[in-house]
């Protein structure tokens, strides 16, 4: 461990603990009660390394370099996935957040094109699908990830995520220093919170593992309507909830896991049960940062 690690915060001293049940109530324009933050997640596979995941296990139970069957199943979600996604945001005006590996718009420009065009959000996701405690150079390859994408977009990024919700202890400071101004990574509440660096306050917006189509898909190996379900219950309990303060309801998909043909259908359903009420938005990262950043000009929320 470096030294500026071992001297970095770790997180329970970046943030008073706060139980919810304590806080003033957060309040949502035009009497809503539930944010929705949709989250598409756009991935850069090496086919050189060990594959981020398997749907597919290696004979013998050791990961084989090349892991052909699983990189071309990951492929999958970018010629054929996403573009059902993308179809059914469309066709329910919903404009997610796209949490996006760099490289992607070196390597397969046309899926990134198509969400910009759609307006969807860009959030920054490391430059390959490499967990950031395995990369040498942390600051260096978040500046080269902040770089491809503003080239790209014309926008610099202003969010970020780590692949698999991944950081190391100077993670937060990084962040900060390099302009951003949120993140996904600690999904510890149903509210943003305020979270200190070395270079002032970020915001943590609550994403999520529980509704995140690879815990449920993939560790979980549940029904194809399994997400559906799930995200119903998640949100019946987060509008009752929500009598208390707004809530944060956050779902995470993969095209190549959610984009398949016999999951798609159960995804559109998603979308239309959480589209069907006056009293839920659909807001992307910054959307949530900024309103929480002004409920806090207000003397609303505590940390």
């Amino acid at each position: 461990m470096s030294d500026e690690e071992a001297n970095a915060w770790r997180p329970h001293e970046r943030l008073d603990f706060s139980a919810i049940v304590d806080r003033p109530p957060l309040q949502l324009p035009g009497g809503a009660r539930v944010v929705v933050w949709p989250v598409v997640n756009i991935e850069e596979w090496d086919i050189a390394r060990p594959m981020p995941r398997m749907a597919s296990p290696p004979p013998g139970g050791v990961a084989p370099v090349p892991d052909v069957p699983n990189w071309t199943w990951h492929e999958y979600g970018m010629r054929v996935g996403f573009w059902r996604l993308l179809d059914a945001f469309k066709r329910y005006n919903i404009q997610p957040t796209m949490s996006i590996n760099a490289k992607v718009c070196e390597t397969r420009p046309r899926v990134p094109q198509a969400a910009l065009d759609a307006g969807w959000e860009f959030m920054a996701h490391c430059y390959e699908q490499i967990p950031i405690q395995k990369i040498t150079d942390q600051r260096a390859m978040m500046e080269q990830t902040l770089d491809v994408l503003t080239r790209f977009t014309g926008q610099r990024p202003k969010g970020w995520l780590g692949p698999g919700r991944s950081q190391t202890f100077v993670t937060p400071d990084l962040i900060k220093e390099l302009g951003m101004q949120w993140f996904g990574d600690w999904v510890l509440d149903d509210q943003p919170q305020f979270v200190n660096t070395r270079h002032g306050r970020l915001v943590s917006v609550p994403y999520t593992i529980e509704l995140n189509d690879i815990g449920i898909m993939l560790t979980a190996h549940q029904a194809s309507d399994a997400m559906l379900n799930r995200t119903r219950d998640a949100f019946d309990r987060l509008y009752m909830d929500s009598a208390n303060g707004a809530r944060i309801l956050a779902f995470g998909v993969h095209p190549y896991i959610s984009g398949a043909s016999h999951r798609i259908r159960y995804f559109e359903e998603m979308l239309e049960f959480l589209s069907g009420r006056d009293d839920v938005v659909f807001w992307n990262g910054q959307q949530i940062c900024d309103w929480f950043e002004q409920q806090a000009l207000t003397g609303t929320p505590r940390t």
